[in-house]
């Protein structure tokens, strides 16, 4: 069986009793296959263990999809949220016992709205969703129907999505994390032509009463949105309040297929990315005219999911088979610090060897006697300890990865 494993895993440390000094580390996977159903899986994630990276434990649905997100970290008690997106279906699994996984509640659409993607975890013990669609038959019988007919056909079901009409624009949602709903809304705007918003990711931000949302179609087969739109909401009450277009770059289409908003360490100012390789800068968000600037441009055109950590922002560069690693403490000014080229080929953290990027493009190697020594060609002093074998350092690059004369 060919396993289409969900992008977004959910490591977990678990703290044991006294009685158990060590502790227990476990990486739980959202995945399913062409000709099984899907299932939530506990893999061990503890090095130095027997068993490291084997399955201890699953749970399956008893359904057969297309798994695709899951909240990006346990909810209370170790509940976790996940969704097979096609079908519109998401599942509340108890992970709280990660050898004996069960699934506690399932549920469709919401709210008259259909096809969540992000959960968030509010302070007062809800989930703020988005949903992408307006719920309608006509909606749910085309996904489901090509979900099914990609999973028996060869190549990316993700893909291989038949063409199909727009669907109607859909919301967020304020429920429990059973799918009971509080209140909603729409994410439809009468002042904007483009009627092609669907609600993909959204950040909440409770001291500003606000929240803010992305817009990028899930439908592959959607060749016409070009979703640039980001969306800023009261969050007290999810009344809509603007939606803002960020503007192209020197390339012209950064700003497309807007994907993952982030809060930065002041606490009012938002970074989000586009899968078209764009970050951008959000601010005033609390004023009556937010402001959006394109601060980077990466490599490629189709960039994945970033993480948040300290100062340092992390991109997945599909261009490079890699990451980039951005200092973020001037937001306006983000210095690139490092790419991790080809982790996935023998990388290493403490790694001997490092690649340093000269003027042509051309790689030099050289041994490094431990990974404080690989920093050669970089100012590297603040780098995160990840040394793989591959580093390619980006210090005295421009945005555009043109190597600036000194």
């Amino acid at each position: 069986m060919r396993l289409r494993l969900h992008l977004c895993l959910v490591p977990v440390a678990l703290a044991m009793s006294a009685a158990r000094a060590r502790s227990q580390s476990y990486l739980f996977v959202w995945a399913g296959g062409r000709d099984g159903s899907e299932f939530v899986a506990t893999i061990d994630a503890r090095p130095a263990s027997a068993t490291y990276g084997r399955v201890l434990a699953s749970v399956s649905t008893g359904t057969t999809g297309v798994p695709h997100h899951t909240e990006l970290s346990l909810g209370p008690s170790g509940h976790l949220l996940a969704n097979d997106f096609h079908a519109g279906r998401t599942w509340l699994f108890d992970l709280h016992e990660p050898l004996h996984p069960h699934i506690l509640a399932s549920f469709g659409d919401v709210a008259a709205y259909s096809h969540p993607h992000s959960f968030l975890r509010l302070a007062n013990g809800r989930v703020l969703s988005t949903f992408q669609y307006r719920a309608t038959a006509d909606d749910a019988s085309r996904l489901e129907g090509t979900a099914a007919s990609a999973m028996s056909a060869p190549g990316d079901s993700m893909m291989r999505m038949e063409s199909m009409p727009s669907h109607v624009t859909g919301g967020l949602v304020e429920m429990d994390e059973r799918g009971h709903p509080y209140f909603a809304g729409s994410a439809a705007d009468t002042t904007i032509a483009d009627r092609r918003l669907y609600p993909y990711s959204v950040l909440p931000i409770p001291a500003l009463n606000r929240a803010i949302s992305t817009t990028t179609d899930m439908d592959h087969a959607d060749t016409v949105a070009t979703s640039e739109w980001i969306q800023l909401w009261r969050l007290s009450d999810l009344e809509l309040l603007h939606s803002i277009a960020l503007p192209a770059g020197p390339r012209g289409d950064e700003n497309r297929f807007t994907g993952e908003p982030r809060l930065l360490a002041d606490g009012r100012s938002i970074y989000i990315h586009t899968f078209s390789c764009g970050l951008y800068l959000l601010r005033n968000i609390e004023k009556d005219s937010p402001s959006a600037t394109l601060v980077k441009t990466f490599d490629g055109d189709d960039c994945g999911v970033p993480i948040l950590t300290g100062h340092y922002w992390i991109q997945t560069v599909p261009a490079l088979h890699g990451l980039v690693a951005l200092d973020i403490r001037d937001p306006q000014h983000p210095r690139a610090r490092f790419d991790l080229v080809q982790v996935a080929h023998g990388a290493r953290v403490g790694g001997k060897q490092v690649r340093n990027v000269g003027a042509q493009g051309h790689a030099q190697r050289q041994q490094a006697a431990d990974h404080g020594q690989h920093h050669a060609d970089c100012d590297d002093r603040e780098t995160p300890a990840i040394h793989p074998r591959d580093v390619r350092c980006e210090a005295g690059v421009d945005r555009h990865g043109v190597r600036k004369s000194t």
